[in-house]
């Protein structure tokens, strides 16, 4: 009897805590994971319903000091609606309203005098304030109903990685950008709060930590927006000076993969855009468009020789200004031949024969295995839509014509991301990275989950490239405009790069260019690697157009982010 007791003591007790557990789960629920939607609910007893408001996920930068700011929230406003057929005074009906919010008396009665329509809107997204003094007047037939609508607070800052909200077709979702590349997380559906309570809670929890899980949430992105408002200056102001058509850059940290800024102008505000502009202008040219890179690409061959062992930086070859291959005959810059000189000097003077023979000297076979090692060709794994992967095929052929021209940037179409991602590796150590925008996700049910991308394949030695790395820091302290853009007291490794246009049908310009240039910093243990581009700038070389900008955004990070000096 007393076991029985105690055994009935113990059921009790355990469906008592279980209970409780329960009640505080749901509690947890619903004043932390819907709070929101059932302050909506009471909200709409004191503003007549209008079916679904729109609701959304928010997107957030991250302040150096890891503030999050707001880059895509929503904004909540008033629509103001007329019912015809309970409207018993037009007239004053318009004398009243258009004394709160701006009307145009002849649409508001071709709408007022509709009899028969229950519903015509007259003016959307009316302030808070404005609406409850719509309301204050209680004139039948006049309703306010609350909207919210997709908002960007900083209008066109960093609009090609956010991207829009806007309608395909009737369905209304994420355009371009994280808006649609994360469209599974940050979009709302129709949730009953009140039907299968607890099965909802249990199934987000294991979406959340399921690889494939959809679970709803916001973003936090790696975009640091005073970084990103310094590079959109920057890049204005190169494509103001220079007349360029699209102007581009990347700040990105290429130890990791993280991508403190990302830009490009012309750029768009998802706040105003309309369905009449160029969708060209939406397109992520970082991302989505390719281009022959010109003279960045021979820190690349240059590195893959001395990794093969093929040359040294002190390996000689005698210059004469041009070098013909399979009937073909190319150039340097100038077309001037500068005798005997050593690898140094064709970083430095950037000689399109130095790299060709670095090519040569390396092997056909082994120079365009070193090129898909760098990933080209391939995505780079980006968490923004529509990447493109790059036109290599004159890698395939092993032509010596081709791959001496691929070997200082011509030939090869790659897209600014991937050609910064390559570069990286050489201030990686040699390790590929995956470039990414987004760090964190914050699900809805109060969870968070940081996002990790895999590590990338080793493409050249360490040694390979601290000696690189070394070259080109040479490079900035003597050859760069001279040296006078040297920083005492901080390494720079860097290189220009100024690439002919192809014509569609085949062949160059001549008075068309792709200007290039990155750089990254400090030389030996590098926080920063910058990648510049301006396309058909009214100058001719990359030098002159890329510099400035470079050291601006060089001497900013440095300023911003105290970065202590290295030598």
């Amino acid at each position: 009897m007393k076991d029985e007791h105690v055994s009935r003591i113990r059921v009790i007790s355990i469906a008592t805590i279980l209970f409780a557990l329960l009640l505080i789960v749901k509690l947890y629920y619903v004043q932390v994971v819907s709070g929101n939607e059932f302050e909506e609910r009471a909200d709409r007893q004191y503003v007549k319903p209008v079916g679904g408001v729109f609701d959304r996920g928010s997107i957030f930068f991250e302040a150096k000091d890891g503030t999050l700011m707001a880059a895509a929230s929503l904004k909540i406003g008033y629509t103001l609606a007329l019912n015809p057929k309970l409207l018993k005074d037009p007239e004053e009906a318009y004398r009243w309203l258009s004394e709160i919010v701006p009307l145009t008396r002849e649409d508001f009665f071709a709408k007022a005098t509709k009899k028969d329509d229950p519903y015509e809107e007259i003016a959307r997204r009316i302030d808070p304030d404005l609406a409850e003094k719509i309301e204050d007047l209680d004139i039948p037939g006049v309703n306010v109903y609350k909207e919210k609508w997709r908002y960007y607070p900083g209008e066109s800052l960093a609009a090609h990685v956010l991207g829009f909200v806007g309608y395909k077709n009737n369905e209304l979702g994420g355009r371009y950008g994280l808006e649609n590349q994360y469209n599974p997380i940050l979009r709302r559906g129709d949730e009953n709060l009140y039907v299968n309570f607890f099965a909802e809670v249990f199934s987000d929890i294991q979406k959340t930590f399921s690889d494939t899980g959809t679970s709803e949430g916001d973003i936090v992105s790696t975009i640091e927006p005073n970084v990103q408002a310094f590079l959109e200056k920057q890049l204005l102001t190169i494509s103001e000076t220079y007349k360029s058509k699209i102007s581009g850059g990347i700040i990105i940290n290429p130890r990791t993969g993280e991508i403190y800024s990302l830009a490009a102008n012309p750029a768009f505000n998802p706040n105003t855009f309309h369905k009449e502009d160029s969708v060209g202008v939406f397109t992520n040219p970082l991302v989505q468009n390719v281009y022959e890179m010109g003279s960045i690409m021979k820190p690349l061959t240059m590195a893959a020789g001395l990794d093969s062992g093929a040359v040294t930086a002190k390996t000689t070859y005698n210059d004469v200004g041009s070098m013909t291959l399979n009937n073909k005959t190319f150039y340097n810059f100038d077309g001037v031949g500068r005798g005997v000189v050593n690898m140094q000097e064709v970083l430095n003077q950037s000689l399109n024969t130095g790299v060709a023979f670095v090519v040569k000297k390396m092997g056909n076979k082994n120079f365009a295995n070193y090129m898909y090692k760098y990933g080209f060709g391939k995505s780079t794994g980006i968490d923004l839509p529509s990447e493109a992967k790059g036109l290599v095929d004159s890698l395939k052929n092993l032509r010596d014509i081709e791959l001496a021209t691929a070997s200082f940037g011509q030939g090869l179409a790659i897209s600014p991301i991937a050609m910064t991602r390559a570069l990286s590796a050489l201030a990686n150590n040699g390790i590929l990275t995956t470039p990414h925008v987004v760090k964190k996700i914050d699900y809805k049910v109060g969870f968070s989950k940081t996002i990790t991308f895999p590590g990338g394949e080793r493409v050249i030695k360490p040694e390979t490239a601290k000696e690189i790395s070394r070259m080109l820091t040479e490079v900035v302290d003597t050859a760069l405009l001279d040296g006078k853009v040297k920083m005492e007291h901080y390494s720079i490794a860097a290189k220009t790069g100024t690439a002919q246009m192809a014509k569609p049908g085949g062949g160059y310009y001549d008075d068309k260019f792709l200007h290039s240039f990155f750089g990254y910093f400090p030389s030996f243990d590098p926080k920063f690697l910058i990648f510049l581009y301006t396309v058909e700038p009214q100058e001719k070389y990359a030098a002159t157009t890329l510099t400035q900008p470079f050291m601006n955004i060089t001497k900013f990070l440095i300023n911003y982010y105290e970065v202590p000096p290295d030598r």
